[in-house]
């Protein structure tokens, strides 16, 4: 298929953005079990699309030129007619095995090209959505320059229930929503789950035991383990290293609590604070070489960054409030984070050296993000006020842009994005 590169693209700067006209015209059945599958396909790239803010979609009752097959010559004059600047189009057959296959490209209306060369993906049925998914990050990166993130699923915590008894329990959707899992009951509260690196396992804190205690779930089986840490000290807050191979975490004895790290392996652990400070909300730079924590050693609640085998902390945070729940961006370059100021809860921004702060939400209470795997991103968790509030995901873009409730079927908190899945 052709290679040539139009100019095509969308610039991400911290002003306002006009979305991008495009259009997804309903891909082409080129099999007779694929009829069911075609238009969900279209349906869910477009939906990825415009979800980020970036793109509008320019409905098919405007169309002048239909697709009728996939190798046909794409009319540019028609689709310039109707403002479109992207189109994509695609064609979907399902083989006598069942095999699902989905072949598509993308096109630069005003510069009469093709944006990049076509391509095919396959699998079963079963796995349209994600097979749509993967098209719209093809999609979403060619024309932005910016990382996929829609092939991606997250872990949160599911809540049922008035605030006196909340019942909560492990379950994992894809980053829209979809294909809501559930990996544990509601016997135990459960909180803070953390995807590894590699999507398959998830750690979390249970209070099953009646004290909190560190799990770690493999999500394909959905079994799990207890950490070896001493069950006569509460244990919390576990986060993956980058590599996969060991866990930081809070331990807390008394009135004190510090950061530890275990390797999962061999379960050595070593402790990597030693103040009479609460320390806790540790989170790795992508590259494992330090952790960002909350410490209140300074007099209240702040950011701190140090290396990954302890040592001097420096402070970040400098702004008016308290800071907390620091997470290290995917890029490596901001840290995001909780805010409390003035009575009302933030989720922020700010460069790794605490310059630059930016809050991009404020509510009664925000708290808790997670990156998407592009770090363009954030997820977190929104609760409403008095005594029938509910917790609800939401999202946003690191520019403050295009706020979103992500929608679950009960109430939810602490979501953690994965990565993209392999």
């Amino acid at each position: 298929m052709a290679q040539d590169q139009g100019p095509l693209k969308i610039e991400i700067t911290q002003g306002v953005i006009e979305p991008l006209p495009v259009a997804v015209p309903d891909f082409i059945v080129e099999t007779a079990q694929a009829a069911e599958f075609a238009k969900q396909i279209s349906d869910v790239i477009a939906a990825d699309l415009v979800g980020t803010g970036l793109f509008r979609e320019v409905p098919d009752s405007a169309y002048i030129s239909k697709i009728t097959s996939f190798e046909s010559p794409v009319q540019y004059a028609d689709w310039k007619a109707i403002n479109v600047q992207g189109l994509v189009t695609g064609a979907v057959s399902v083989d006598a095995g069942g095999n699902l296959s989905v072949k598509f490209r993308v096109f630069d209306v005003f510069n009469d090209g093709q944006l990049g060369s076509g391509m095919q993906l396959g699998g079963s049925t079963n796995s349209w959505r994600r097979i749509a998914h993967k098209v719209a990050d093809v999609v979403y990166s060619r024309i932005t320059g910016e990382g996929a993130y829609f092939d991606s699923r997250v872990v949160f915590v599911s809540e049922a229930g008035s605030k006196q008894a909340r019942q909560k329990r492990l379950a994992v959707m894809d980053y829209d929503g979809a294909n809501v899992q559930y990996l544990t009951d509601a016997s135990a509260i459960v909180l803070a789950p953390r995807f590894s690196p590699t999507g398959d396992r998830v750690l979390y804190t249970s209070y099953e035991s009646g004290f909190p205690q560190i799990m770690m779930l493999d999500v394909g089986t959905v079994t799990r383990r207890r950490l070896p840490v001493p069950t006569e000290s509460m244990s919390f807050a576990p986060r993956f290293s980058p590599d996969g191979r060991s866990v930081v975490y809070s331990v807390s004895t008394g009135s004190n609590t510090d950061l530890y790290r275990m390797d999962i392996a061999s379960g050595q652990v070593a402790r990597l604070t030693n103040t009479p400070a609460i320390e806790t909300a540790p989170s790795f730079s992508p590259d494992g070489s330090k952790i960002v924590f909350e410490s209140d050693r300074s007099g209240t609640q702040q950011i701190y960054i140090m290396d990954a085998a302890g040592g001097d902390a420096k402070r970040i945070s400098f702004g008016q409030g308290r800071y907390g729940t620091p997470v290290w961006s995917p890029r490596g370059d901001l840290v995001a984070f909780t805010k409390q100021a003035n009575g009302r809860f933030h989720i922020g921004v700010m460069r790794t050296d605490g310059s630059e702060e930016r809050l991009l939400t404020a509510s009664f209470l925000d708290e808790g993000p997670t990156w998407a795997p592009n770090g363009r991103v954030i997820m977190f968790t929104r609760e409403t006020q008095g005594a029938t509030g509910e917790s609800a995901l939401y999202s946003v873009d690191i520019s403050g842009r295009n706020l979103r409730r992500v929608p679950t079927n009960s109430g939810a908190s602490d979501p953690a994005w994965s990565p993209l899945l392999k």
